[in-house]
């Protein structure tokens, strides 16, 4: 995610080495079969206990008039414990009915919580589906480290899904934390005079008595907060393909042309940060640019969300700080909360790459540059690692964790740093992870003790030194 003013764009394993501070406590906690949450402390009661999701089928009704969004989400799952009961994350919405292994369950539907009780027990390592009917106007939550508001947000002439940290509860059921990735089928139906857009790629279209279905797939895993449904006056332009990854774009529109503008050069984003991380992870990519002023732009999955602020000149930074995203974020993503780090200091990194690579402008001048300015009004004192629930997206965040990668790569070289990067996303493409799993690659690459390094920039407060290569003699 990007937060950016358009005004300012003229921009698995705990190493036994590693300090106490840094290694921060336990990751989410997955012993309690059913358990309302799966123990991020930041967000206690999202996600859930006792099984993990495959797949998400979501059948979905949306009239743009009304507001109403109503459907059916099937679920497929295996239990990791017995399981007598099981929650979902589903907030506001009204449910129908549910069932288990096509079987009516009983359910219990609190305020963030539907609590589904099976006829009879799962028993652990099995797989089962369970099949939510729903309705209701979603009603987007105020995000307080953002300001703004998350989940399915209505415009005017349409809505957009924007979700990270917690939003997509607000919407469908789901186990809700990005520690539980699945793959995603959607089926939206609206009016005829809406286009429906999703993650993935459109495999079919279809008309009937005055409304149009659109069937959209996305075949790799995927963490919740990444999930997109839009619906609006879109057109979806085709922009050819970069080494069989097909590009296409959603535009509002009357923001086409400018827009078209503004993302001209995503193929070639996307084919220099395939060379410097590794082959782009997914089947497509596209941005989707809706007609109202967001103030952020949000990575989600294939198909980058962009306001119409954010559709002019002068923001080609921020499309590229998006796409990266789809390598760190994405395909790699947080297993807590608390490491959002390991996607926003990434992304604000690739931004000195990228500016590299068109400008010929040093990535190390785009860091001091950036250290200069963070230590201009006096000390920089805010940590990265650990930021606290209200404050996940302050510029410490962005700009020390892009920092930390510079300085990681001036202690471990041009060659090494490129490979710890590499080997980093092959590794953990479609997982989760922690600071601690990117410390043991980065130990493992460079055979150095890192731990002090990385406990210096992302855990003491005190801002170190400007990170400096040693002059050749």
């Amino acid at each position: 995610m990007t937060r950016r003013a358009l005004a300012a764009c003229a921009g698995l394993v705990l190493l036994a080495t590693a300090s106490p501070a840094l290694a921060g406590g336990d990751g989410p906690d997955r012993d309690h079969a059913g358990a309302p949450g799966v123990g991020d402390p930041y967000f206690p009661k999202l996600g859930n206990g006792g099984y993990d999701v495959d797949h998400y089928s979501l059948d979905l009704s949306y009239d743009p008039a009304s507001g109403k969004l109503g459907g059916t989400a099937t679920i497929e799952a295996e239990a990791t414990e017995a399981l007598e009961s099981f929650h979902l994350d589903l907030a506001g919405m009204d449910v129908e009915t549910v069932t288990v292994d096509e079987k009516e369950a009983g359910f219990d539907h609190t305020r963030d919580e539907l609590i589904v009780m099976p006829d009879r027990r799962i028993r652990k390592g099995s797989d089962f589906d369970v099949a939510v009917t729903y309705s209701g106007v979603p009603d987007a939550d105020v995000e307080d480290s953002l300001g703004i508001p998350i989940g399915w947000v209505e415009i005017d002439g349409g809505s957009y899904v924007l979700s990270e940290p917690d939003g997509a509860r607000t919407w469908y059921p789901v186990n809700d934390h990005p520690s539980d990735k699945a793959t995603y089928d959607f089926r939206v139906t609206v009016p005829d005079s809406f286009v429906a857009v999703a993650n993935g790629v459109l495999t079919e279209q279809s008309a009937l008595d005055g409304k149009t279905t659109y069937v959209w797939e996305a075949a790799e895993p995927m963490a919740s907060y990444l999930v997109e449904v839009a619906v609006g006056d879109f057109v979806i332009e085709d922009a050819g393909t970069v080494d069989d990854v097909r590009i296409r774009h959603v535009f509002a529109r009357e923001l086409a042309d400018d827009a078209a503008a503004a993302a001209d050069s995503t193929p070639e984003m996307l084919e220099f940060f395939s060379e410097q991380f590794g082959p782009y992870p997914f089947e497509a990519y596209g941005v989707l640019v809706v007609d109202e002023p967001l103030g952020v732009a949000l990575e989600t999955q294939t198909l980058s969300l962009f306001g119409s602020d954010l559709a002019g000149p002068g923001t080609e930074i921020i499309y590229a700080h998006e796409l990266s995203h789809q390598w760190f974020g994405n395909a790699v993503s947080p297993a807590r909360w608390r490491d959002i780090w390991l996607n926003e200091g990434f992304a604000t990194y690739a931004e000195w790459l990228w500016t590299e690579h068109v400008s010929n402008l040093p990535v190390a001048q785009s860091a001091e540059q950036v250290y200069r300015n963070r230590t201009r009004f006096g000390p920089d004192d805010r940590p990265v690692l650990d930021p606290g629930p209200d404050d996940l997206f302050n510029g410490a965040v962005y700009e020390r964790g892009a920092l930390t990668l510079q300085a990681l790569r001036v202690e471990v070289g041009d060659d090494d740093f490129d490979e710890i990067l590499r080997t980093y996303f092959e590794r953990f493409n479609g997982e989760s992870v922690t600071t601690e799993d990117f410390v043991a690659v980065a130990e493992e690459v460079s055979g150095k003790q890192l731990d002090q390094l990385f406990n210096d920039w992302l855990v003491e407060r005190e801002l170190p030194p400007f990170p400096r290569a040693a002059q050749a003699d």
